[in-house]
C-alpha cells in the first residue's frame, strides 16, 4: 500500500512529537537530580548563547530574556526567582536604564550549562546513535528546509494584515 504526500508529512509529524516526547522526557529525568527544570535550562541556555553573553560576566534585560523564550516577562521573572535562588544567576541593575534589570550567569551558572550540554548530548546520541551519520545530516537538513519554509509563509499570512490599506 503507498501512501500519499500528506499521508507522509502526517505521519512524519507523528514521529517527530514521539522523539520530541521521549528526548525531552530522558532530558528531564537526567536533570531532575540537580534541580533543574526544562523551563531553567532553557533560560540558562539563552544566557549563556546569546549574542554579546557567550562569557562569564556578560548579561541580557530580563525582558529580552523573556522575547528570545517567547514567555510572557512575568513567567521569565519566575524562571529568573528560581534560577537566582539556586545561585545560577544574579539580577544587577542596568547601568543604561535604571529601571531595567539585567541578568547574569554565576560559576555556578555556567557549570549548569556545561551540565545540561553533556544531557542533551549524551541524550541525542542515544536516540539518534541508530540512525547513520548521513541519514542524520538528512534528516536535519530536511527540518531545516521545512521551518525556514514554514516561517517564510507564517510571516506572509501575517504580511496582509500588517499592510496598510
Amino acid at each position: 500500500m503507498t501512501t500519499t504526500p500528506s499521508e507522509t508529512a502526517a505521519e512524519l509529524a507523528d514521529e517527530m512529537t514521539r522523539a520530541i516526547k521521549r528526548i525531552r522526557r530522558q532530558t528531564m529525568d537526567r536533570l531532575e537530580p540537580f534541580g533543574i527544570t526544562p523551563g531553567q535550562g532553557r533560560a540558562l541556555r539563552t544566557l549563556a548563547h546569546a549574542p554579546g553573553c557567550e562569557s562569564p560576566g556578560e548579561t541580557m534585560r530580563l525582558g529580552d530574556l523573556a522575547d528570545r523564550l517567547h514567555i510572557a516577562p512575568r513567567s521569565a521573572t519566575t524562571v529568573v526567582d528560581a534560577l537566582e535562588e539556586a545561585g545560577l544567576v544574579e539580577r544587577t541593575p542596568d547601568p543604561a536604564d535604571r529601571r531595567a534589570v539585567r541578568i547574569v550567569l554565576t560559576a555556578a551558572g555556567w557549570s549548569a550549562v556545561e551540565r545540561i550540554g553533556q544531557v542533551r548530548h549524551e541524550v541525542a546520541q542515544e536516540y539518534f546513535g541508530p540512525v547513520s551519520p548521513s541519514d542524520q545530516d538528512a534528516l536535519l537538513r530536511a527540518l531545516r528546509v521545512a521551518d525556514a519554509a514554514y516561517g517564510a509563509s507564517a510571516r506572509e499570512r501575517r504580511a496582509p494584515r500588517d499592510a496598510p490599506r
